[in-house]
C-alpha cells in the first residue's frame, strides 16, 4: 500500500486523482458513484466525503492511504 501525502482537509474524488487510482476526476466521480471505492473498507458514494489523515482508501483493486504532509 502507498502512502499519499496531502494537504488536508482533501475530498475523496481529489484524492483519487492524487493518487494515481484514477486517470481524470471525472473517473473519479463515475467510479465513487457506482460504489466502486472503499474508505477504510466501507462502500463510500459521497465524492466530496472529507479524507483524514490515516484513512485507507481502496479503488480498482488498488490501496492507497492519506497521510498528512
Amino acid at each position: 500500500m502507498e502512502e499519499i501525502p496531502v494537504r488536508l482537509p482533501i475530498k475523496l474524488s481529489q484524492f483519487l486523482k492524487l493518487a494515481n487510482l484514477t486517470e481524470t476526476g471525472g473517473h473519479a466521480s463515475e467510479l465513487i458513484a457506482a460504489g466502486e471505492v472503499a474508505v477504510n473498507g466501507q462502500v463510500e458514494t459521497r465524492r466530496a466525503h472529507k479524507l483524514a489523515a490515516g484513512d485507507v482508501v481502496e479503488a480498482g483493486g488498488y490501496r492507497a492511504k492519506v497521510i498528512e504532509g
